[in-house]
């Protein structure tokens, strides 16, 4: 006889889907428990859980520890960014990539950069500045700290013929991002690297990455008028 077969958290999500839509389960009303539903579709509660995730990932339901699962008042749509590393980013207009190492200092991390990144006192960080080159043209000045806790061998490395940015997407992937986008005036050292004067507006990334509760890295990204960010829905 074969065996029935099992019902995929797709499925399930759209099942699940259809309720919200159709005010099985109102705004703002609680849903069933994880335990409900898997018994309910006769799967594992893991397989259900997965379907939840997606959903608040999509921003329909909101998930709170012990408090359950509620339909939101309010869907809220989340932006989605692709951060390229920037020998990608820049190879892929057809421009020549060039990068060069400006300086990298091993030193204990000062007041602000503990607070922002929740470090010990004292606590070892390496801090890197490098540029980016496109065809020869300035494209972005990387000003880096890294936590050398959450990369023990940090200290003996060096980013003189390898950028920071790739290192670490290679050899310490994330698992938690935060990301700002602004704009502000240039100061001394970021005009004179983009060449470009003093005081001219410059776009600003600022990225802090996490892996689990451990920070990695917090790095800003400065860019000349006219760079652009997409993102997707």
């Amino acid at each position: 006889m074969p065996e029935a077969k099992r019902t995929g958290f797709r499925e399930i999500k759209a099942k699940l889907l259809e309720r919200i839509r159709d005010r099985t389960w109102a705004p703002g009303e609680l849903m069933p428990r994880e335990v409900a539903l898997a018994e309910e579709f006769g799967c594992a509660r893991t397989t259900v859980n997965r379907a939840l995730r997606e959903l608040s990932d999509d921003g329909l339901i909101e998930r709170k520890r012990k408090a359950g699962t509620r339909v939101r008042t309010s869907p809220q749509r989340s932006a989605r960014f692709k951060i390229p590393l920037v020998r990608d980013e820049i190879e892929a207009t057809g421009a020549l990539y060039r990068y060069n190492l400006v300086s990298q200092i091993a030193l204990a991390a000062p007041d602000w950069l503990s607070a922002r990144l929740d470090l010990k006192d004292g606590a070892p960080v390496l801090h890197v500045r490098c540029m980016h080159y496109a065809n020869g043209a300035p494209f972005q000045y990387e000003d880096r700290w890294i936590n050398c806790s959450a990369v023990p061998p940090m200290t003996e490395h060096t980013f003189i013929g390898e950028s920071p940015n790739e290192w670490l997407v290679r050899e310490v992937p994330f698992s938690n991002a935060e990301i700002s986008f602004f704009a502000e005036a240039a100061d001394p050292t970021t005009a004179e690297f983009l060449q470009i004067a003093p005081g001219e507006a410059v776009f600003t990334t600022e990225r802090a990455t996490w892996r689990e509760d451990q920070p990695i890295t917090l790095a800003r990204m400065h860019f000349r008028r006219g760079y652009r960010v997409t993102t997707y829905y």
